[in-house]
């Protein structure tokens, strides 16, 4: 993970100061980008403990469309309870993009749009086994006709697939990246949904590259993260898939095995 950790330093030895919209205060640097192999190892940070639980259930509960606090997912995943509704609901995020864009078609007969929905990760996973060097294998969470409807604009707002020989590589957009709470957890959610998409199209996960917009710290981690670089990182460790299709595949499924990690540090989260 010393790209990760490079880039702590980096934004700690010159990122600018600037306010943000919690009022708490960054350090920002912008435009960076870092790659993992997975082949080397499961980019899970173990310069403290990551809740890698925690990563799976959100990201399956991301894959099966789900927006609401109560789903019995999400109640294993706390990161979102503070931007949800009395109802638990959050609008239109994540997996309601991934999962059902909406999608207007205009019937030429009567003159009238019907309302549809696009299943993207269905179709990523249809065009890579289909079509493997399409450079159209994007999945986007950016619609910016519900961004207002969202209790969070969401941050990683776009990945996109490449099939290289037998290998997958995924990149990542993210407009803002919160690096001591939200990046190692980015990471981990990101290389498990590249790992799930290879083993689904028959091919081995090779690089998650990483591109950030607004990369900070804020300014009430610097502590916690000064505290981090001190630490020696342990070897990674690895996750392994049961054989299922995709969309089978449960918490129980996904297993990490050798993780060695240094003691858990606290952040509080700026809302």
């Amino acid at each position: 993970m010393d790209a990760y950790l490079d880039l702590v330093r980096q934004v700690l030895t010159h990122g600018a100061k600037k306010m943000d919209r919690t009022g708490t205060g960054t350090l920002s640097l912008f435009g960076v980008q870092t790659r993992y192999d997975l082949r080397q190892g499961f980019p899970l940070l173990t310069t403290k403990k990551v809740l890698f639980d925690a990563v799976v259930r959100e990201l399956l509960w991301f894959l099966r469309g789900s927006t609401n606090i109560h789903d019995d997912l999400a109640q294993h995943t706390p990161i979102w309870n503070p931007w949800a509704n009395a109802d638990g609901d959050l609008g239109p995020i994540y997996g309601y993009q991934w999962r059902r864009w909406p999608q207007y078609t205009l019937d030429a007969r009567t003159g009238q749009y019907t309302q549809g929905h696009i299943d993207q990760v269905q179709q990523v996973i249809d065009m890579i086994k289909r079509d493997p060097h399409s450079r159209r294998l994007i999945i986007s969470a950016w619609n910016v006709a519900d961004l207002d409807q969202m209790a969070l604009p969401p941050c990683h707002l776009l990945c996109q697939f490449s099939v290289v020989d037998q290998r997958l590589d995924l990149q990542v957009y993210q407009r803002s990246a919160d690096l001591a709470l939200g990046v190692p957890f980015n990471l981990a959610s990101y290389a498990l949904l590249l790992m799930m998409m290879a083993q689904e199209c028959a091919l081995q996960p090779g690089y998650f590259i990483h591109t950030l917009g607004d990369a900070h710290i804020y300014l009430n981690h610097i502590e916690g993260l000064t505290r981090q670089l001190q630490r020696t990182p342990y070897p990674l460790p690895h996750v392994s898939l049961a054989p299922k299709p995709f969309f089978e595949l449960t918490f129980d499924d996904i297993t990490l095995h050798d993780y060695l990690h240094h003691p858990f540090i606290k952040f509080p989260i700026a809302v």
